[in-house]
């Protein structure tokens, strides 16, 4: 189920909020242009979000979604 819409499973999404620190520094080791500034992610505001990473990463967002969902 995706109750917020944003592509992601909720029970992935649950999964990653209990494991975020450890999920944004293998994001970071990842993608090494990456900050915490830029991991910093505000409810509601998921489309924002991932094009800040798109942009940061020049991968797509499909690509970057689909990464954090392998990781969790």
């Amino acid at each position: 189920m995706d109750a917020n819409n944003n592509g992601i499973d909720d029970s992935t999404e649950l999964r990653a909020r209990g494991n975020w620190n450890e999920i944004k520094g293998q994001a970071k080791q990842k993608w090494g242009s990456l900050t915490d500034d830029d991991l910093d992610y505000e409810e509601g505001k998921q489309d924002e979000w991932f094009g800040r990473l798109q942009h940061k990463t020049g991968e797509t967002i499909d690509d970057i979604k689909n990464w954090f969902q392998r990781t969790f």
